[in-house]
């Protein structure tokens, strides 16, 4: 076990996430510390992996040098060290604190420190091949939460031929993007996948068997009702890890406070990422993840470089089991959240905003022979978001003029908005 000092490095990242990868690959001479011990991955495509659509090499980021399955316990700013479990203290000249958030656990009867055999988190690489080793043919799985997460968990257990129900106490699935006839569009495709969608719904407790090691037998809901699960999947949201920060005295809020630098309350120790609470937000998001790295990347390599927030974006591939494997999407800085989908599959792109506000104008367009839907919200002069189902020809043009937010032309016809592909 070393306990010694190692020699200073100029660039310290705690977290082998996305975020922490990304800057190692920008920066030179970075030191990285990660937690897991697989080689950084992409996140977003862990449901590819659940599903058996892709193995664990195939969602691997560019190689970078990671000392890996250590943790951080403390940070001495004092000192400008970090020590580690493993024994060893590493001096820094600036420190990135990548750290990442951790999922929810609901206040659940039934639900303590330690997760009952058969609940799944499902949020790292582990998590994921936890779960699927658990899943077989004809297996009960609850997922709770239907976000973007719960989602994509209940359709790549789904494909894993698990009897799915999906549980979401809102009024109906991935509320934060689709507005209610785009998400019922998207229920329907699920139950069309095989899985049971429940909206509306809150979940109690869960009922485990007794013993040294309880294992989870059923999901109770609020009014009574019983779903039978040998598994069940948390997909609760996630929660900013902020322990290291608050401990070593940093401004913490929802998430560590950073300044348009990424710079935090001391001068010598930025934060990106899941962790990081820019402007009084925090985006939980791939895209803005990458797009602070980048813009730290500049900052640390002494080029003047500033980050003004990031338009919120998601991006998911849903697909029918039948259909041929496709190149699974990802998520990038700018642009849309999209669903993209093969012959059978799902497309759906959200962007934005899509919430109409009083005053909002609001253009829809519907073709349900074809199964095709499109809306957006102008709020003022600018589009405020959208949600396009089913056709996607407009998505790129919907999206860059919400991304750039110039006002639209005074003499537009807001159809034009959803036609200037040729229309349905």
């Amino acid at each position: 076990m070393r306990t010694q000092t190692e020699n200073a490095a100029r660039v310290v990242v705690i977290g082998a996430g996305m975020a922490g990868a990304r800057l190692a690959s920008r920066v030179p001479g970075v030191t990285v510390i990660g937690e897991e011990e697989h080689a950084p991955y992409n996140r977003v495509l862990l449901a590819e992996v659940l599903a058996g659509r892709y193995e664990p090499d195939v969602i691997a980021l560019p190689p970078a040098e990671v000392r890996r399955g250590v943790r951080v316990v403390r940070i001495d700013r004092a000192e400008r060290q970090v020590l580690c479990d493993d024994g060893s203290v590493i001096a820094y000249e600036r420190l990135v604190l990548a750290t990442g958030s951790n999922p929810v656990l609901p206040p659940l009867r039934g639900l303590n420190h330690r997760l009952p055999d058969g609940v799944h988190p499902f949020r790292t690489l582990d998590d994921c091949l936890a779960l699927r080793a658990a899943v077989r043919p004809g297996v009960r799985a609850v997922v709770i939460g239907g976000g973007l997460l719960g989602v994509s968990a209940a359709r790549a257990l789904a494909e894993c031929g698990a009897q799915v129900v999906l549980a979401q106490q809102g009024e109906h699935l991935m509320e934060r993007q689709l507005d209610a006839e785009a998400a019922g569009m998207l229920r329907r495709h699920l139950e069309a996948l095989g899985v049971e969608v429940h909206t509306e719904c809150r979940v109690r407790g869960l009922r485990c068997t007794d013993g040294d090691t309880p294992a989870v037998r059923a999901v109770e809901l609020a009014d009574g009702y019983e779903l039978a699960a040998e598994i069940t999947v948390l997909a609760c949201g996630v929660r900013p890890r902020t322990g290291l920060a608050q401990a070593a005295g940093l401004d913490v809020r929802k998430g560590i406070v950073v300044d348009d630098e990424l710079r935090t309350s001391d001068p010598y120790i930025h934060a990106v990422g899941d962790c990081a609470e820019h402007g009084g937000t925090v985006y939980g998001l791939a895209g803005a993840a990458l797009e602070q790295a980048d813009v730290l990347a500049e900052v640390l390599n002494g080029r003047s470089a500033s980050y003004g927030g990031t338009r919120a974006l998601t991006r998911l591939t849903l697909r029918s089991p039948s259909a041929a494997p496709a190149p699974a999407g990802t998520v990038g800085t700018t642009g849309a959240a999209v669903v993209s989908g093969t012959p059978g599959g799902l497309d759906l792109a959200a962007f934005g905003d899509s919430r109409p506000m009083p005053g909002d104008d609001v253009i829809r367009l519907a073709d349900a022979t074809r199964g095709a839907y499109r809306t957006v919200v102008v709020r003022g002069d600018r589009l405020a978001g959208g949600v396009l189902f089913g056709d996607l020809a407009a998505v790129g043009t919907l999206a860059r003029t919400w991304q750039d937010d110039e006002p639209l032309p005074a003499d537009m016809s807001l159809l034009h908005l959803l036609t200037n592909d040729g229309g349905f």
